[in-house]
């Protein structure tokens, strides 16, 4: 079984905004008692893994007697808040991320609900869920008959926009691609990659460095407003619309990008960088989030494989950079400030795109096919 998500905009009603809120605000208080009693349980058994892993969670039920109003909003969005902090801290257990934190009204305003008895329903310009009049909802693509709605996540933006996000579930079974053409990436800071058939460049327009100088004095002028006062939150507003604005042109840019490659080529060879080590190394944070390569590269691989073709990921520690792509040999050192690759053999060739060349054929050795 396969999964699709769909995002489409709301236009609450004023009461359905406040219904929304209520939610919202129902789900972090929940969220947030069970974190702080699984806190104290944590506490008792840390020293006790396998102890530890074995008390039961706190659920959502237990809060509605001694807090009736929880009974107002919807039972399941309570119960997916549940199942986040479980995740949370499996996530924990396992290593791969920190100990959970609380939610503040400052994080993301958002909540899960799922299908159960026909709850959630489709209709002409608008959507049905649960406890909640029909939500009028620009629909800008339609959802294929086969594929079954399994949740919708409702969220509201900084700027104050409303967004329903419906998961769902179909039969996909993609049938395996003959590999006849292969395309070599080599992530580059200011042009997002380069490809290795020509060192074509994607040419990424770095929107966040496009709006950084009207961003700072939208900034400045917000940081001079009374906090909480409706001209600052106007102010805060115009802030957020600036970064959305960004978010939402780089996102439309990496989705045709990937689009293209995954449509034209058979197979796709990258790098497995590890951005976040990357940009505090090289501090150059403001520009690989800008970039927004982990996007790139999520986009690329849900696209390949639904048309059952590979993107392949070669080693970190590979010296792609360093090795020339005509002879083979590898340099000791290769500085950054020298744009151009040139090799003892008389082979010169710009140094982004003598990377993307070597990738690819890392990669055809790991695939098979060379």
């Amino acid at each position: 079984m396969a999964h699709k998500a769909y995002k489409f905009r709301l236009y609450p009603t004023k009461e359905q905004e406040e219904f929304l809120a209520r939610t919202f605000g129902c789900v972090r208080f929940v969220y947030n008692k069970m974190l702080a009693e699984r806190k104290e349980t944590y506490e008792r058994f840390k020293d006790d893994k396998e102890l530890l892993k074995k008390q039961k969670f706190p659920t959502p039920a237990k809060y509605k007697k001694e807090f009736e109003w929880l009974k107002e909003v919807d039972s399941l969005a309570l119960a997916n808040a549940q199942l986040n902090l479980q995740s949370s801290f499996s996530r924990f257990f396992s290593g791969k991320s920190g100990y959970p934190k609380f939610k503040s009204r400052k994080s993301r305003q958002s909540y899960t609900t799922n299908l159960v008895n026909g709850n959630i329903k489709l209709l002409d310009g608008s959507i049905k869920l649960p406890k909640l009049q029909p939500l009028r909802m620009k629909q800008h693509r339609k959802i294929p008959s086969h594929q079954i709605i399994k949740s919708c996540t409702i969220s509201r933006s900084a700027t104050g926009k409303y967004h329903v996000s419906i998961l769902t579930e179909y039969d996909h079974t993609p049938s395996k691609r003959e590999i006849r053409e292969v395309i070599g990436l080599d992530f580059a800071m200011h042009g997002l990659f380069v490809e290795s058939e020509g060192g074509k460049k994607a040419n990424y327009p770095r929107f966040y460095r496009q709006i950084e100088e009207k961003l700072a004095k939208e900034q400045r002028i917000l940081s001079k407003k009374t906090r909480g006062s409706s001209r600052w939150n106007k102010q805060r507003v115009k802030v957020a619309q600036l970064h959305e604005k960004a978010a939402k042109q780089r996102k439309d840019f990496l989705h045709k990008a990937s689009r293209k490659l995954a449509d034209r080529y058979d197979g796709v060879v990258i790098e497995d960088l590890h951005m976040k080590g990357m940009s505090q190394a090289l501090r150059l944070s403001k520009s690989v989030a800008d970039n927004g390569w982990g996007m790139f590269t999520a986009f690329l691989r849900y696209k390949l494989d639904e048309q059952g073709k590979p993107l392949v990921k070669i080693d970190k520690w590979f010296p792609s950079t360093k090795t020339c792509s005509d002879c083979g040999s590898v340099k000791d050192t290769l500085p950054l400030s020298e744009r151009t690759f040139s090799c003892e053999c008389g082979f010169v060739l710009d140094r982004d795109w003598n990377a993307a060349r070597n990738i690819k054929k890392e990669g055809l050795l790991l695939i098979g096919l060379s």
